[in-house]
């Protein structure tokens, strides 16, 4: 692998210890997939954050870390195990989050941003066209590559902490423009009414093309956020790192443009195979004791919604709609956290159903409007999922 000066000083030890192992693991990393050279990055998005999934061995391995280095760079984290600020509310218990404190601890310690959150283009870490970046979580990665058409790969959150710390990665993947075309058409006849459609497409063609990358043709837009639940499930039954929206995303003429475009196979979507998608995402028809939104975590506008529709009810059930700190403090601006309180509801921060211990709280059934939740509570959280759209599992929980 060709380094640069710079590049092979950091590799050498010049400028520290830390800096050294970071890009001894990065190109070792980058010789697997023979990459040629290391590229800039310009900014990086870290998972594995929960205690639930990394447990004291990811813990040490940040304490560890932090002693040796910091970023250089914008790196937002990923979401946490809990609500950081009212864990005792919701019912996690005190020894979790003091575990899931220290992680947070160790990540800041290196200069990485508490954000705890998988929608950091929501929240000001939004790339321009075609920067390189070194992002982790797969919806987050889905959606930065095929929306706003940065380059990244689908990296581990280790890598990405790496790179954000010697500002560098692997030239490779979905960093060279030529493995960014479109790899089979889906030509879609019908128009989606809402998000539990849009997801139960992405993870029905997710189950198809793996890792590859598919090409939409739909009848209409579906706007930033169905596009981000299409991502997320993309992403979650399959390992999709990228999609093509047809006249939509950025790159979609580029893979239209393609030598090898009008070769690819095209499969067609009806309405018959996303009725039955659907009904396959449920695991049971019981009324849920917990309705759940925002994976991934949601934006203002999702949230206004919401706020739209409990207004003047009362819930019955609990609801929570996950999102990052931020978010929630505009919805606190915007009077959307007082009529979802009133209602009986809560604007929960810094986690999610997938990465919290939800199994250990006393619910047995959760309802989700996100193809990617309705995908993962079931083996994660051994729980059972209601999946509908967020109308219908309000009025299953309101009176």
């Amino acid at each position: 692998m060709e380094l640069t000066k710079y590049e092979e000083n950091m590799y050498n030890g010049e400028y520290g210890e830390g800096k050294a192992e970071c890009m001894e693991i990065l190109v070792s990393l980058g010789k697997i997939y023979d990459a040629e050279k290391m590229i800039p990055i310009t900014s990086a998005q870290v998972s594995g954050v929960s205690y639930k999934t990394i447990g004291d061995a990811g813990l040490d391995f940040v304490v560890d870390l932090g002693k040796k280095a910091d970023v250089t760079l914008e790196t937002m984290l990923n979401p946490a195990g809990v609500d950081i600020e009212n864990w005792e509310e919701l019912g996690f218990s005190e020894e979790f989050t003091k575990k899931q404190i220290d992680i947070i601890k160790g990540y800041e310690s290196i200069g990485v941003m508490s954000t705890c959150t998988c929608t950091p283009y929501l929240i000001g870490n939004t790339p321009m066209l075609n920067d390189h970046v070194s992002w982790s979580e797969s919806s987050a990665v889905c959606y930065v590559n095929s929306v706003i058409g940065a380059r990244t790969n689908r990296e581990g959150g280790p890598s990405a902490l790496l790179a954000a710390i010697v500002g560098r990665t692997p030239y490779y993947g979905n960093h060279i423009l030529e493995n960014r075309v479109a790899d089979m058409i889906f030509d879609v006849s019908y128009d989606f009414n809402n998000e539990a459609e849009i997801g139960a497409l992405g993870y029905y063609v997710g189950q198809i093309v793996n890792d590859k990358k598919p090409y939409f043709k739909l009848t209409s837009n579906p706007g930033r956020n169905n596009l981000k639940l299409l991502g997320a499930a993309l992403a979650s039954s399959g390992a999709v790192s990228q999609y093509h929206v047809e006249g939509i995303t950025p790159e979609a003429e580029f893979a239209r443009n393609h030598d090898s475009f009008d070769e690819l196979e095209t499969i067609n979507i009806d309405e018959t195979i996303i009725k039955d998608t659907i009904s396959k995402l449920s695991t049971t028809d019981k009324i849920p004791d917990l309705v759940c939104l925002g994976c991934p975590h949601a934006s203002i506008t999702e949230i206004q919604k919401v706020a739209q529709l409990v207004k003047g009810k009362k819930l019955v059930k609990d609801l929570w709609i996950c999102t990052s700190k931020a978010i929630k403090a505009i919805s606190q601006q915007c009077g959307y956290l007082d009529i979802i309180e009133q209602a009986g509801g809560k604007i929960v921060s810094d986690t999610c159903m997938v990465v919290a211990p939800i199994e250990e709280l006393d619910y047995e059934v959760i309802g989700v409007n996100s193809a990617k939740a309705a995908n993962y509570v079931p083996n994660m959280c051994k729980l059972d999922v209601v999946y509908d759209t967020v109308e219908n599992l309000i009025d299953m929980i309101s009176e």
